[in-house]
């Protein structure tokens, strides 16, 4: 998983699989889209506005992660 954020555009991306596959995008909302491959499985999702969607102040950029096993 790679997550990555564009302080310029205010957009964060979460990729999910590392191969490139065609997409269906899924709108969750305005701001929110899932992208989903093969079987539905989930490619990515971009926020929109993701200082306000993801708490993100200008000063702190934290990511704080949970049980899982980094490589």
């Amino acid at each position: 998983m790679k997550i990555s954020y564009d302080l310029e555009v205010d957009t964060a991306y979460i990729t999910f699989k590392k191969k490139r596959v065609g997409v269906t995008i899924v709108r969750l909302s305005e701001d929110i889209a899932v992208d989903s491959g093969p079987k539905e499985e989930i490619v990515g999702i971009e926020i929109l506005d993701a200082s306000r969607h993801m708490s993100l102040g200008k000063r702190t950029r934290k990511v704080e992660l949970e049980n899982l096993l980094l490589a």
